[in-house]
């Protein structure tokens, strides 16, 4: 597994990392994504402390993550019941 070494600005700190090549990409874009976040409430909500604009990052994306797993186990369940529904249905065909 290649290992690269890459650097990621966040909040006006520097993060030097070193990171499986896979995920290079996707360490960028998270990062942006940060900064951009930061910005936004920057701009919007008057946030002048860049560890206020952080705390409310890591809430939003705690909070996307979170809906994001509650849907996930929704559509597990849901699934998991369709198929019962249609293992039922094949049991009683088959006798």
């Amino acid at each position: 597994m290649e290992v690269r070494r890459i650097t990621i600005n966040i909040a006006g700190r520097v993060y030097p990392l070193n990171v499986p090549a896979a995920e290079e990409e996707t360490l960028r874009k998270v990062g942006k994504q940060i900064e951009n976040m930061i910005k936004d409430f920057e701009q919007n909500f008057d946030v002048r402390d860049k560890q206020d604009a952080l705390a409310m990052c890591a809430l939003k994306l705690g909070t996307n993550a979170e809906v994001v797993s509650m849907n996930y186990e929704k559509n597990i369940n849901s699934t998991n019941e369709r198929l019962a529904k249609i293992n039922q249905t094949l049991n009683e065909v088959g006798k």
